[in-house]
């Protein structure tokens, strides 16, 4: 099992939320929380505004608005404490029965309840910890170009601190920058870029193609504990004074691709982390290609004798064949989802792939085939945040599209059409309108807005806090969710306990 994160992030046009209005409705949900009289009119009159002030801040909009005024992130996050403190009151009063409340109502305060935790829970781990994580990863006086790109960088850095469950030995993220203003043929730019050429593509690596660059940060540890990976490459990426400088300019973007591997073939190693690069011994001016992949490609050798792929000897995993077969398409003519499309075709086995040309960093590619691996696409606020769990999408949106390895889009022709790609534009970033997809045979397959589905689970469910394990948490956590559920239910008449749920009692 291995872990994909990327994200495709548009400029945004949306207003910066008024930060005096958003005080204001915490305010009104803190004095609902405070006030007499019922609770499940109280929680219920603060939720809907928890989730209204969650929305405000989401995107770049409200990481904007809290980087900019620190004194309303330092309310904010006073608001958000004093919210966890009326809570906890509140729960203890529930526990110890000193809230009086039939079944009825007892359900309407537990729901309302976990509504009013999830909405104080991501304003203050999801918003603030973004605007905190952004300027720590861009840097003092970084501009608002840097802002969007690093904000970018801390979805995908977030996304794969979760997707580790799924395989830890290795990790890496690329950040593809267009618009970063250099003149890479400047011998400050370009020694500093050759330095930097790597055609194992490790850690720190560069690529200077056509007008872009390629930065790329990876760790690699047989042994060592959840967080290690991440950790490792927030620091290379802090430390990287040229990524600094092309951010610097006010039209840089960037395109994050990310990965945390399981390593099933090639040994771990920061060679064959992922991504990869389309890197072969003797073209170093061929197109420049870099792709993720969870799961296996089975005939992988066998393509690399058939179109003869000069591979580096220290780079054993099968995921190198796609970027290089695809880079190999683009120099044939082919344009962008044509040239993936021809590469991922000839792959054998079960397979979730994420690839970008660095001649478009507009642009993202991805597949889907067979029943073992999957990708999910989230409509986040200006962006398209992919993920091969639901979970890697649930911090920014709760809206995605799950792409189907499985069904064949013409039953008479199974195995040629099963499987899906799809090509995502930084253009229509965050919108169907943004979305191309075929199926394996190159039919189009329009996406529908009753694909798009809705996530039933927030970061408050899947967060591991400050354990090692999730597996942990949840033993740690189980008495008191029993408790929980109990709540009301477990009742003492004289001297037995009796369960009670729904309209019947059970001894």
């Amino acid at each position: 099992m291995c872990g994909i994160i990327a994200v495709v992030r548009q400029r945004s046009d949306r207003a910066t939320p008024d930060t005096e209005a958003l005080l204001a409705a915490l305010d009104t949900a803190l004095d609902a929380l405070r006030a007499d009289g019922p609770l499940a009119e109280r929680l219920t009159e603060a939720a809907p505004r928890l989730a209204s002030i969650n929305e405000s801040l989401r995107g770049m909009a409200g990481v904007a608005a809290l980087i900019a005024d620190s004194d309303f992130a330092v309310d904010v996050e006073m608001r958000c404490l004093q919210a966890n403190e009326l809570i906890a009151h509140i729960e203890a009063d529930l526990d110890a029965a000193t809230i009086t409340a039939d079944g009825h109502e007892l359900e309407l305060i537990n729901s309302a309840l976990i509504s009013v935790k999830d909405g104080v829970w991501s304003i203050e781990r999801d918003r603030l910890r973004a605007a905190r994580e952004v300027v720590q990863l861009a840097g003092a006086g970084a501009g608002h170009a840097a802002h969007e790109v690093m904000f970018s960088l801390h979805q995908a850095l977030s996304a794969l601190d979760r997707l580790e469950v799924r395989g830890r030995d290795s990790a890496g993220i690329e950040i593809v920058v267009s618009g970063h203003g250099l003149d890479v043929a400047a011998p400050s730019i370009a020694t500093q870029i050759e330095a930097r050429r790597d055609a194992s593509f490790t850690s720190g690596a560069v690529r200077a193609h056509r007008g872009h660059l390629v930065f790329v940060y990876k760790a690699a540890a047989e042994i060592g504990e959840l967080g290690d990976n991440t950790a490792a490459l927030r620091a290379a990426i802090v430390s990287d004074q040229l990524l600094a400088t092309a951010l610097a300019n006010p039209e840089a973007e960037g395109l994050i691709l990310g990965h945390t591997r399981w390593a099933s073939v090639g040994i771990v190693s920061e060679p064959n982390a992922h991504p990869q690069s389309s890197d072969e011994t003797p073209r170093p001016d061929a197109p420049f290609v870099t792709a993720v992949l969870n799961g296996d490609v089975d005939n992988f050798a066998d393509l690399t004798s058939s179109e003869s792929l000069a591979i580096p000897a220290n780079i054993t995993t099968d995921a190198k064949v796609i970027p290089t077969l695809m880079s190999r398409r683009l120099a044939d003519g082919l344009i962008g989802h044509d040239a993936f499309r021809e590469t991922v075709a000839v792959l054998d086995g079960s397979v979730a792939i994420a690839a970008s040309s660095a001649a478009d960093p507009s642009h993202l590619y991805l597949a889907l085939r067979g029943s073992g691996q999957a990708l999910y696409v989230g409509l986040a606020d200006d962006a398209f945040i992919v993920a091969s769990e639901p979970y890697g999408v649930v911090e920014e949106t709760a809206q995605f599209l799950r792409l189907d390895g499985e069904t064949p889009s013409n039953p008479d022709n199974a195995a040629a059409s099963r499987g899906e790609i799809v090509e995502l534009d930084r253009t229509g970033a965050g919108t169907i309108a943004g979305i191309r997809r075929w199926s394996y045979d190159g039919t189009e397959l329009p996406v529908r807005p009753d694909e798009i589905a809705t996530a039933q689970i927030t970061t408050r469910d899947i967060d591991r806090g400050a354990y090692p394990h999730f597996l942990l948490k949840e033993i740690s956590d189980s008495p008191a969710s029993f408790r929980k559920t109990l709540r009301g239910k477990l009742i003492e008449h004289d001297g037995r306990l009796s369960v009670v749920l729904s309209d019947e009692t059970i001894p």
